[in-house]
């Protein structure tokens, strides 16, 4: 059977038909998006948007005292590291010479072998007595002689003819041995070693049957009765103090605000830290209370002069770059850079500009403030 040329020559011009007509359908809705437009009814509004609320406080210039405030570390009054004096075997240790016991004044610590110290007492003993011999003869040589010369009736030529340089060696060779005694009982009770002060063991380095040389480490006390701080103020704080601060005292509170007691202030100022540049004071503690202990950090406070005519504002109202934004009577914000004196317990205390008697003041300004804006102002009267 023939194939019939007619319906051959026409079978592949049908997939161009379709493709045509899809590109044709494609064009139609590119050409309807394209002319379609998104509409929104845009309605004019006539009324401007409020200003913002704005929490205002009021606050007018007084005296203020000024309390400057500074954290410093306690440390013990008294802090050694306590060393053999003498050479010898360690023949005992002591409960209070282990490490965390609780010393007293005198306690004994460590005892070391006596035998060659009590040998050198002796000795030192014998010789002080030959030497007061010596001056016993020496004293007698010197009466004959004057009486000799007394009897010839002359006088006598040269202290050396009434044995006076004979007396005077005998006489120093006494010191010299009571000061060889002295050294030799020094030495001996220097075998026993004792707390020179009160206070916590807090590491003991010689062990019993050790034997230790001048010098060698025994063990380390420190205090616990009497504390030190160092606290360290700039320069514009240090100006804020009443001078001279010598044995006042300043108030000691723990990291959390509880009161601690009263330290004296023993000394201050004179020099700067060649690290900080800041004027460091140095206090006392005398009579500690119990919650104190060394290697503690406390705030310490200090009351300084009273200045005239300051603010005192809620330390919200300092924006990080140091403004203040105030509420004029027009409800327009202004921004001012205040001189901040001290800050104390959430506020701080600024000088007053002169002939300014009240300010409003934005207590949590915003970021978007902006000078002679427009704000609702609403009184925040706590």
């Amino acid at each position: 059977m023939e194939a019939n040329p007619d319906k051959v020559a026409h079978r592949p011009a049908r997939p161009w038909v379709w493709i045509g007509l899809s590109l044709l359908v494609l064009m139609v809705v590119v050409v309807l998006l394209f002319g379609e437009e998104d509409t929104i009814d845009v309605q004019a509004s006539q009324t401007a948007p409020s200003p913002p609320i704005v929490s205002v406080v009021k606050v007018s210039a007084a005296p203020a005292t000024t309390q400057l405030s500074a954290y410093a570390e306690v440390n013990p009054l008294w802090d050694a590291e306590l060393r053999s004096a003498i050479s010898g075997r360690i023949i005992a240790v002591h409960d209070a010479a282990l490490a965390g016991a609780k010393v007293v004044d005198g306690d004994p610590l460590f005892s070391i072998e006596k035998a060659p110290y009590e040998s050198a007492v002796a000795a030192a003993e014998m010789e002080l007595e030959e030497a007061k011999l010596a001056l016993l003869r020496a004293q007698n040589n010197v009466t004959v002689a004057r009486r000799q010369f007394e009897r010839d009736g002359t006088e006598p030529p040269t202290e050396l003819a009434l044995r006076l340089p004979q007396l005077i060696i005998a006489e120093k060779s006494v010191a010299a041995a009571r000061s060889r005694l002295s050294a030799a009982q020094s030495e001996l009770s220097d075998t026993d070693v004792i707390a020179p002060f009160s206070g916590f063991v807090t590491r003991r380095f010689a062990s019993l049957g050790q034997t230790v040389a001048p010098g060698d480490a025994l063990v380390h006390i420190s205090d616990n009765r009497q504390f030190e701080l160092v606290a360290e103020f700039s320069q514009d704080d240090w100006s804020l103090l009443k001078h001279p601060i010598s044995n006042t005292y300043a108030k000691l509170l723990h990291r959390n605000g509880e009161p601690l007691g009263q330290a004296r202030v023993r000394h201050g100022g004179g020099f700067l830290d060649q690290d900080t540049r800041q004027v460091r004071v140095f206090l006392d503690i005398t009579k500690p209370d119990e919650r104190i202990l060394a290697g503690d950090f406390l705030q310490v406070q200090i009351t300084g002069r009273t200045i005239a005519d300051t603010f005192t504002l809620p330390e919200s109202a300092l924006t990080r770059a140091g403004h203040v934004w105030l509420v004029g009577d027009d409800d327009q914000l202004q921004r001012v850079t205040p001189e901040i004196l001290f800050r104390s317990e959430g506020t701080i205390t600024v000088l007053a500009p002169e002939a300014v008697g009240t300010w409003r003041v934005a207590k949590t300004p915003l970021a978007s403030f902006l000078p002679g804006q427009r704000v609702t102002s609403q009184l925040d009267e706590g």
